[in-house]
């Protein structure tokens, strides 16, 4: 959906056990765009020519080099990395290229992946920002992992930690806080059907659409 010859470009940002990706799919559906979450990473990997595993190792995860040379010591050199432009910060690279050449195709939703940030000066961008209760939240995750309650938290918490992380150093901003989104918004009081109306509505008048 485009207004004004400006593609719908739907960035959201989501807790994990949120919902967040379910509601980004909903939102795709809604107004007919090309959806966006791990799909990045195989478009990140055709253009930058590197093996999709590396992307998918330092997704949204700052860090990653210094994991792989702890599993793998002597086997990896930081400095050919970085001779090479193998990097983390290459790797953001190619991937915000891939952000930007999705949204120069037609309207998008793209999941987390700092893409409020990179297309932060397209005039067709909306910003969200999806959470729920903290209970709702661990409950959807040990559903999905099949966990008990503690193991949950502890993956949220992990899992949170380094989406901020990498979020924050990318951006400049903090991840979640209400002033770098255009709404943010609670599952836990709407329900994941409802929420996901409720934010169609919103971009709806925002974007005059």
């Amino acid at each position: 959906m485009e207004n004004n010859n400006h593609p719908l470009l739907i960035c959201v940002g989501r807790q994990i056990g949120s919902g967040g990706r379910v509601i980004a799919q909903r939102l795709a559906k809604e107004f007919g765009c090309q959806f966006y979450d791990s799909e990045l990473l195989n478009l990140a990997a055709k253009e930058s020519g590197f093996s999709e595993k590396f992307f998918k190792q330092n997704d949204e995860h700052k860090g990653f080099f210094r994991t792989l040379l702890q599993n793998h010591g002597r086997s990896f050199s930081m400095g050919s990395f970085y001779q090479s432009e193998f990097s983390e910060e290459s790797l953001f690279k190619f991937q915000c290229d891939a952000i930007a050449k999705a949204a120069a195709e037609g309207p998008c939703v793209f999941v987390g992946r700092c893409a409020d940030y990179v297309l932060r000066d397209e005039p067709g961008m909306v910003s969200i920002f999806v959470t729920a209760d903290d209970d709702d939240r661990i409950h959807r995750a040990m559903e999905r992992h099949q966990c008990d309650y503690d193991t949950a938290r502890h993956k949220i918490e992990s899992g949170e930690s380094q989406r901020a992380t990498y979020y924050n150093y990318y951006t400049g901003k903090r991840w979640g806080h209400s002033a770098c989104y255009d709404l943010c918004v609670n599952t836990s009081r709407l329900g994941i059907e409802a929420t996901a109306q409720f934010i169609a509505e919103f971009i709806r008048h925002i974007k005059n659409l």
